[in-house]
């Protein structure tokens, strides 16, 4: 019998590896997410962190699109959905809730991408919609609106964290903005007249102050004007952020 090498432990030795379970590669993804970015999360590093095969993981997630989609549920825990328990309008309450939720994918910006696509249904995300569903019902929205509601607000949300976390990694963001204010002051009256009339209040407005007036809009839209009656024999559902799937 070949003797073992002095430092070499024994299988009875090693410590045992843990099981692997979903909510532990869940866990793994969200740590690599923090660490190095969304690009990182793919079955192959999980793998490695988890000292298993890539093919081992499939068994408790179906693909990557999946993770994405669990990795995002998981982030949805910070979302601060006690902002509807605070005074204050109805409406501001549900800005609160969709302004955390913004703050929490702006921390993330492949992360806010992902989300325009990806459908998640976990607990998390399960919560978010029913605070957003209870305030509109405090709000007197009926319930198809409010449905249909809460799908374009978190549509528009996901949409702007997205595109603000994005642009809030380039090197030409304030190059750009630079840029088009010029352009918008220069333009030719002759040919652009309510462009250079509307000039300044094209430019004006924190982001903050922008969001807010924005999602003021669309909740006095969505209070005001009557959604169709569904069709639920349709081939088409809603995809969580606004669009459809086949």
């Amino acid at each position: 019998m070949t003797p073992r090498p002095k430092n070499q432990a024994s299988r009875r030795e090693r410590p045992a590896k843990p099981a692997l379970t979903r909510e532990g590669i869940v866990a793994t993804a969200v740590a690599v997410l923090r660490a190095e970015g969304l690009e990182k999360v793919t079955m192959r590093r999980l793998a490695q962190e988890l000292d298993t095969g890539p093919a081992s993981l499939y068994v408790y997630v179906a693909s990557t699109a999946e993770l994405h989609a669990a990795v995002l549920d998981e982030l949805l825990g910070e979302v601060d959905l006690d902002q509807a328990a605070s005074q204050g309008d109805w409406r501001e309450r549900v800005i609160g809730v969709l302004s955390s939720y913004i703050t929490v994918l702006f921390a993330h910006p492949a992360l806010a991408r992902s989300a325009l696509t990806v459908w998640p249904s976990g607990e998390n995300y399960l919560r978010l919609l029913e605070r957003l569903l209870a305030l509109l019902d405090e709000g007197g929205v009926p319930p198809v609106q409010a449905a249909w509601g809460v799908d374009l607000l978190l549509q528009v949300a996901t949409a702007t964290a997205a595109e603000q976390s994005t642009r809030g990694q380039s090197g030409d963001a304030d190059r750009e903005w630079d840029d088009l204010t010029r352009a918008l002051h220069e333009v030719d009256e002759r040919t652009h007249p309510h462009l250079r009339a509307l000039a300044a209040s094209l430019l004006a407005g924190t982001p903050g102050q922008r969001r807010t007036w924005g999602f003021q809009v669309l909740l006095n839209g969505i209070v005001h004007t009557p959604a169709p009656h569904p069709d639920h024999s349709s081939h088409h559902s809603a995809t969580p952020h606004g669009g459809t799937r086949p």
